[in-house]
């Protein structure tokens, strides 16, 4: 059982692992709260331009220094498209529309902890212009790249599978 709490969030008490909803889970025996450890929901941004992709070089880990296509977690309460525009508006200052759901990963970290998903969108840029914003947010840097020019140094799984599937409609 993975165990975020320790102690009941409401009362204080220490919870105990026991059978709630098909499932064992952090429970508090003095005032009934129930801990899900609920999924990290992330969304990135296949951003085409011409025949060029936006990707950015991640400043933090995981992966740090490495290329990957944009985007981050969605906050509670919010719709992914309205995450995917906050993302690149923080990351690199362009306006953006998300247009259609392409894939879904799994996104699994060192821990169970960091386990989730990761949903993946097409999306339509306002401008070509990249602000500099790098420190401002994760990234270090951000570029447009050709399919046939892309950077060795690729982060994450879903970049990497993403990116190869859109070489070769690309390059047909």
């Amino acid at each position: 059982m993975q165990q975020a709490f320790v102690f009941c969030p409401y009362c204080g008490a220490r919870l105990e692992a026991r059978t709630r909803f098909q499932q064992v889970r952090p429970v508090c025996p003095a005032c009934g709260f129930v801990h899900f450890c609920d999924p990290k929901v992330a969304v990135i941004g296949m951003i085409i331009w011409d025949d060029h992709v936006l990707l950015v070089r991640r400043g933090v880990d995981p992966e740090k220094g490495k290329w990957a296509l944009p985007g981050g977690y969605m906050d509670a309460h919010e719709m992914p498209d309205v995450a995917l525009a906050r993302e690149l508006q923080e990351e690199v200052g362009i306006a953006v529309e998300a247009v259609r759901l392409i894939e879904i990963f799994p996104m699994a970290g060192p821990s169970q902890r960091n386990r989730g998903i990761v949903l993946v969108y097409t999306a339509e840029p306002a401008s070509r212009t990249l602000e500099e914003l790098w420190g401002r947010d994760d990234v270090w840097e951000a570029a447009w790249f050709r399919a046939g020019a892309l950077p060795e140094d690729l982060a994450f799984e879903s970049t990497i599978t993403l990116l190869r599937q859109w070489q070769q409609r690309v390059c047909i």
